[in-house]
């Protein structure tokens, strides 16, 4: 009895070093991972910079804006400007956001001030101002909303911004649209009016690209249905749209009656078809749609809608 103790002891033992291996493997390849898609995006954004915005007189917002109008009046590369600006705020979200999040927002700084260095002799792409503004703000979107997806930043107003919305009731993208009001209102001085105006739409068309890459094509929408007829529409949504549903328990605050609520996560295109699905059953039936960012898990898999 004694040696069978031992020998548990040993596999248990064994077993626990083997996850510990495993879990340390795992994690180097999610590290790993996390840094090339940061190092892209970062080069992405530094094509956006020096072969589209810049050589227009196009500016960004935040810390990478006002280190354009920098190298635009000292006439020095913009890559000293971008990691001798964002610096001071990089050791603040050291300190006070995570260790994590400094080093991942440090290599994507550092890569980015080396591209647009590097790719600062190179011609433009472009010089049409309309497609300059157009397609740098596309290229600036998708590479930032890739290094926001992958746990870092490349500027340090949004740094800031998260320190700020701590201590304050202003959100971060209120604290950010604040800043960002300034610096392009400055770009207007600096270039002129009409930059500081394509500035601003390439900012709005880089700020939604961001939004697509970090929230994903697919936008999903969460739905709460109260009926009176609720088996009914959950069979249907289970066999005509191929979705899981969640059965809740619920009580009317003004009737008291019971009351069961059907809980379930849809594409942006099975709305209608839910709607119609609801209608068909319940014309009268209480449904809330919302939008969600991310999904994951459980019986969330595209299916034909029929």
């Amino acid at each position: 009895m004694r040696l069978n103790s031992v020998n548990l002891d040993t596999i248990s033992e064994a077993a626990k070093s083997q996850m510990i291996r495993q879990h340390k493997q795992k994690s180097i390849g999610n590290i790993l991972m996390r840094s090339i898609f940061i190092v892209v995006g970062a080069i992405i954004v530094s094509v956006a910079l020096e072969l589209f915005l810049v050589p227009n007189k196009i500016t960004d917002g935040g810390i990478t804006g006002i280190s354009v109008m920098s190298s635009y009046l000292s006439e020095l590369p913009l890559g000293i400007f971008l990691f001798l600006f964002n610096l001071p705020f990089l050791i603040v979200g050291y300190k006070q956001i995570g260790k994590t999040f400094a080093i991942s927002t440090l290599l994507g700084i550092s890569v980015m001030s080396l591209g647009t260095t590097l790719l600062h002799p190179v011609d433009p792409f472009v010089s049409d101002t309309l497609l300059a503004f157009v397609f740098g703000g596309i290229l600036l979107g998708l590479g930032t909303g890739m290094v926001i997806r992958f746990g870092g930043s490349l500027d340090g107003t949004e740094i800031v911004a998260i320190l700020i919305s701590r201590r304050t009731p202003f959100s971060v993208g209120e604290i950010i649209m604040f800043f960002n009001f300034f610096i392009l209102l400055s770009a207007g001085f600096v270039f002129s009016w009409e930059r500081a105006l394509f500035s601003l739409l390439a900012y709005y068309i880089a700020y939604k690209s961001i939004d697509i890459v970090v929230d994903g094509l697919n936008e999903s929408k969460s739905v709460w249905i109260i009926s009176d007829q609720i088996d009914e529409i959950g069979s249907a949504i289970l066999s005509r749209l191929g979705r899981g549903v969640t059965y809740l328990s619920g009580e009317g605050g003004f009737s008291g009656d019971p009351k069961r609520v059907i809980f379930c996560v849809i594409t942006r295109l099975e709305e209608a078809k839910l709607k119609e699905i609801v209608n068909h059953y319940d014309e009268n039936a209480f449904m809330a749609v919302g939008n969600i960012h991310d999904v994951k898990g459980g019986r969330f898999k595209k299916k034909a809608i029929h």
